[in-house]
């Protein structure tokens, strides 16, 4: 007899590792949704008229593939010794902190804490980090971390001028910043008419500026008070920021005490890799009376529904969804889980760990200043941290050329100096080395001795809460982080069905290289020829998604979505300018459009025209063509999202992108739907000029919490001359973001997930996250109302269900989405686009098994509000209204008017693996009175537990 081999590939990452129904129970979801083969649902859904004519080409890798792959394109960077600084050192990530969180999915899988009920983990953890911040910058209020310190700069300028009484236009920029900050502050300046004012901090002109920024310690290493200069600002009514550095605050006085109003950083060095430039949690601190200006994030304290203590996301009403273009900043993403590294850093090591480090490395810097000096060399400046400067006249390239080859990289400053920062992974050989591409042998001996004045001593303390001073052996610290990973629901606990979120797969061999130090290591400045398998990397991933969209250039430097939208304007307002049309400001945005999208264009500098939506969901062409007739030659751009943010295929793509260019106008897309696009539709060929990609969405870099993200955009030819430049690269349009390549170090995992996949298995990825949607609106329609859908009856990769009904009887969306957490779900996308909806995005990595849970959950609940309607519970008594239930409410005395099992264990929920919230319900509106964003003393831990 003959023998037949199977015909199953064990190594199609696509459709056996990412894509998560397999080909019989799509075939069961297809019958569901009535149709004969996913070809035909994919022709209702996708009008055919966009649809792409070519396949995506290239074949795919097997993760083992993958590995090897790159290995290879790892073993092309060389890592050297980077004593390059400028905002960027070694460090030295603890192995507890890098496994248990950096490598740990439950952490790196998580969503943005919105829903703080199953965030309580991650919550603490950005407390924590808060904490931090604030007591080592002297300030009260810090954030829970923005993009990167050259933004933060920025965001922070923005805060000062809305903030400042100054009515000057003027803002004062320290020479001795970064010279990446400089260049991002420019960029945001401009369009908002702002003098920037680059200068030495003695030639300040207060009465000239509404704000200064000061680098402290500065970019050549100046350690200097600036009380003097905060004075003269203060005087003036404006107000003074501080550029600083966490390590060195640990010894040098904190910018508090010189009379800062605020202060950013980075806190890169607190045990997270450099990464070629990312990412990193940038900080911003500022004083008690400004916190309502501040941007991004700010974890609070509040209670819950029994008065316990809890956290949350304090103060979103600032959020930029909600104030749209009125919004004063565009941040959506933070740097999360690398906040999150930074904090357990801080607990890892503790105050006298921290002071111990900044020590060392301190007093190996004044070694090394000691040991030039005797040799002849003139060295500045006469008080430093970390950081010198060496005059080496015409010998420069020589004494750069001697550093290579000892592996060591300085930095080159003009054409007659270098630069040399010591870091955490500084040790004694690293000096010698030093000494030797200077031609001198042997180290002096060490000496506690300060290179500064002793007025700059810090005197005060920090990190005196109980958590920085936990027991650090390694036991301990692990069940820390275990504890706070067991009260969050992330995506290797459940699947997340967040609309226009994308919480699809972050597998594995994706994860992996990032924490190789061929790629982890590179500092962002260090040579290109040092940088080949990045460049190798970069290029290709590039090129992969210039076919996917069917641009002709990409850039790699926003490092989130909200600042790609912005990078998109701002190359399409320097398009503008280039022909002479400066007066094209005008910026048509329908109502449907992303909240980010007019918080973008209002910091771009132009006027928000609000298109209206027709009553199916579409954007109201009618509507779109009077406002762009009106705009006429004043017409900048449109800002739309395809498929719209409705979750809908829009037939008239093409002729809202005619009538923008008939008015010389440029088209943005909004790439946060492109998980519905890749393979069917290119964005560049439908009539787009530009679009941002979230590469955190639809190209699987994970959310970690609430970042990282990137956010490169896409242009047509016409638009690449004017994409971001970069000071270290010599670029000519402005900066957004601090490294040239954003937070580099995750493009990988986005190169990654392209070479697994493939291009037919992203093509087939889409497809079945359309199948996926398609399927939940078709099992839900009777029970939920679907609110918008095609003209054929489909939706895209998400379908809005409509709730707004049941608020007659008192059920709220929100008792729908904590009802969910009792059947261990996240909630959809609550209230947006529409208030009172919940918008759901399967994914295309979720199982038919899981999808039928969570239908499970919400028919359940349906039933739940049934005997509502029917009079047999109020809203108030039924268990929608006391959820989420937690084991306190399961063993307390019970007299509710249902079940503890109806409460605990709901149709969808596992009885063995049940996730439990640790916390009940948690009242907003007394965390946004009671405002408290930093670790609460002791004793309020034992108060909240009586």
């Amino acid at each position: 007899m003959s023998y037949t081999p199977v015909a199953y590939n064990p190594y199609d990452f696509a459709n056996r590792r990412h894509i998560g129904p397999s080909p019989a129970e799509m075939a069961e979801m297809l019958g569901v949704v009535g149709v004969a083969s996913l070809d035909e649902l994919i022709h209702q859904t996708v009008p055919k008229s966009i649809r792409q004519s070519t396949p995506l080409t290239w074949a795919p890798l097997a993760e083992h593939e993958l590995l090897d792959r790159m290995r290879d394109v790892a073993s092309r960077n060389t890592v050297m010794t980077s004593l390059i600084g400028q905002g960027y050192y070694g460090t030295v990530t603890p192995p507890a902190i890098q496994r248990n969180i950096l490598e740990n999915p439950a952490w790196y899988t998580a969503y943005t804490p919105y829903q703080p009920e199953i965030a309580q983990g991650r919550l603490e953890a950005l407390l924590n980090y808060q904490t931090m911040v604030a007591d080592l910058t002297g300030l009260p209020v810090a954030n829970a971390s923005l993009l990167d310190e050259a933004t933060a700069a920025a965001e922070a300028m923005t805060m000062a001028e809305r903030s400042a009484k100054s009515k000057a236009r003027g803002f004062f920029v320290d020479r001795n910043c970064h010279p990446q900050t400089i260049g991002v502050i420019r960029t945001r300046a401009q369009p908002l008419g702002i003098e920037v004012i680059v200068d030495d901090p003695s030639k300040l002109q207060a009465d000239q500026v509404f704000a200064g920024i000061f680098q402290y310690p500065g970019t050549f290493g100046h350690v200097t008070d600036y009380t003097a200069e905060i004075e003269k600002l203060h005087a003036a009514k404006a107000i003074a920021i501080v550029a600083t550095d966490l390590l060195a605050l640990c010894m040098l006085k904190e910018p508090g005490a010189m009379g800062a109003d605020i202060a950013v950083g980075s806190s890169q060095r607190f045990g997270v890799p450099m990464g070629y430039g990312g990412p990193h949690a940038a900080f911003m601190s500022c004083r008690d009376d400004l916190k309502r200006s501040m941007p991004g994030r700010i974890v609070g304290v509040s209670i819950d529904s029994r008065g316990n203590q809890a956290y949350r996301l304090s103060l979103q009403t600032r959020e930029q969804h909600i104030r749209r273009e009125k919004a004063t900043s565009n941040v959506c993403t933070a740097q999360a889980l690398l906040a999150v590294m930074a904090s357990m850093y801080a607990v890892f090591h503790g105050p006298l760990g921290l002071r111990a480090i900044a020590e060392r490395v301190h007093f190996l810097t004044n070694r090394l200043a000691r040991a030039l000096k005797a040799a002849g060399a003139k060295v500045s400046p006469k008080a430093f941290f970390d950081t010198i400067t060496v005059e080496v006249g015409v010998g420069q390239a020589g004494i750069l050329a001697a550093a290579r080859q000892e592996g060591l990289n300085f930095r080159k400053i003009g054409t007659d100096r270098v630069g040399i920062s010591l870091d955490e992974t500084t040790d004694e050989r690293t000096l010698v080395r030093v000494l030797r591409a200077f031609g001198i042998e042997g180290v002096p001996p060490h000496r506690a001795q300060i290179g500064f004045p002793e007025a700059m001593v810090r005197t005060t303390t920090y990190l005196t809460h109980p958590v920085f001073h936990m027991n650090r052996a390694e036991s301990e610290m692990m069940r820390y982080m275990r504890r706070l990973s067991d009260r969050d629901l992330a995506l290797d606990r459940a699947m997340i069905p967040l609309g226009s979120c994308t919480m699809k797969l972050n597998a594995a061999a994706e994860m992996m290289p990032i924490t190789w130090p061929e790629f982890g290591s590179l500092h962002p400045f260090a040579p290109t020829d040092q940088a080949k398998g990045y460049a190798e990397a970069i290029g290709d991933i590039s090129q992969k998604l210039c076919e996917i969209t069917g641009y002709d250039a990409m850039s790699m430097q926003p490092n989130s979505g909200a600042q790609g939208e912005y990078a998109g304007l701002l190359t399409i307002q320097a398009y503008h300018r280039a022909r002479g049309d400066d007066h094209r400001t005008i910026c048509l945005i329908p109502t449907s459009a992303h909240g980010t999208n007019p918080a973008s264009a209002q910091m771009a500098g132009m006027q928000v025209v609000v298109v209206k939506s027709a009553p199916n969901g579409d954007v109201d062409v009618d509507d779109f063509r009077d406002k762009a007739a009106k705009a006429g030659d004043k017409l900048a751009a449109c800002m739309i999202t395809y498929p719209s943010t409705h979750g809908v295929f829009e037939e008239t793509v093409r002729e809202i992108c005619r009538i923008t260019h008939d008015h010389g106008g440029q088209v943005y897309l909004d790439g946060a739907n492109m998980n519905a696009l890749v393979g069917l539709v290119k964005p560049g060929e439908i009539g787009s000029d530009v679009s941002h990609l979230n590469l955190h969405k639809t190209f699987a870099i994970p959310h970690g919490g609430g970042g990282p993200g990137m956010g490169p955009i896409g242009v047509k030819a016409h638009l690449a001359p004017y994409l971001p430049g970069h000071p270290q690269t010599g670029g000519d349009e402005g900066p957004v973001s601090a490294a040239p390549y954003g937070s580099a170090s995750i493009l990988l995992i986005s190169w990654a997930y392209c070479l697994m996949m493939g291009g037919e298995g992203l093509t087939q990825a889409t497809r079945v996250a359309i199948l996926n949607a398609n399927y939940i609106a078709a099992r839900l329609a009777g029970s939920y109302p679907i609110l918008f859908m095609g003209n054929k009856g489909r939706v895209a990769h998400e379908c809005i269900l409509d709730t707004r009904p049941f608020a007659e009887v008192g059920v709220t969306v929100d008792d729908i989405a904590k009802r969910l957490i009792d059947n261990g779900f996240h909630a959809p996308t609550m209230s947006w686009p529409v208030a009172g909806t919940l918008m759901v995005e399967p994914t295309e990595s979720e199982t038919k098994a899981e999808i039928d849970r969570f239908i499970t959950a919400l028919l359940a609940i349906r039933e739940e509000i049934r005997a509502v309607e029917a009079g047999e519970i109020s809203a108030e008594d039924s268990p929608l209204r006391h959820a989420p239930h937690t084991v306190n409410d399961l063993v307390a005395e019970w007299d509710r008017k249902y079940s503890r099992e109806a409460a605990c264990f709901p149709p969808g929920s596992f009885r063995v693996d049940k996730y439990w919230p640790p916390i009940g319900r948690v009242d907003n509106v007394y965390g946004d009175r009671n405002l408290i964003c930093t670790c609460p003393p002791l004793e309020s831990y034992a108060e909240a537990a009586e």
